[in-house]
């Protein structure tokens, strides 16, 4: 099985109501019924903050430009399978994740998401609501770091 490297920006996506936004991938995609937090792979010549705007537009449909965004310090990484769109190709995907936190000026049910990209479904959860929920090894890791839960 071939081997892609990837630095990957995560968005951990609170509102003003204190939940987080979490969600699961396409079929194909890494972290097969895990939640995890939308973001995706940063581009050749494209800066992380770049990067973590255009990812979460992307898959969720939020425009973070009016939101508060704070990196969270160090990264993580991870590897999980994930088949290439493209090419149908199964490949091991061995990640480099750099998280922010991205406060949202709005309550959880005020916020419009849209799924067009590889993010196919999410859901806001208190700290509480995800007692037991399986979580992305690196998602649960950053979760704990910013003492969500």
């Amino acid at each position: 099985m071939r081997i892609v490297e990837r630095d990957i920006v995560g968005a951990f996506i609170l509102s003003s109501d204190d939940k987080i936004l979490l969600g699961h991938n396409k079929k194909g995609g890494v972290y097969q019924d895990q939640l995890i937090v939308p973001g995706g792979g940063i581009e050749s010549g494209e800066s992380r903050l770049d990067a973590l705007g255009r990812e979460v537009m992307e898959e969720t449909g939020i425009n973070i430009a009016g939101a508060v965004v704070e990196e969270i310090e160090g990264h993580s990484t991870g590897e999980s399978e994930k088949t290439l769109r493209d090419t149908g190709e199964r490949v091991l995907m061995k990640m480099s994740f750099y998280d922010f936190k991205v406060m949202l000026p709005l309550l959880a049910n005020e916020v419009v998401l849209k799924f067009e990209d590889d993010y196919s479904y999410a859901e806001w959860f208190s700290s509480e609501e995800l007692d037991g929920r399986p979580i992305g090894p690196a998602t649960k890791a950053t979760l704990e770091k910013i003492k969500f839960i």
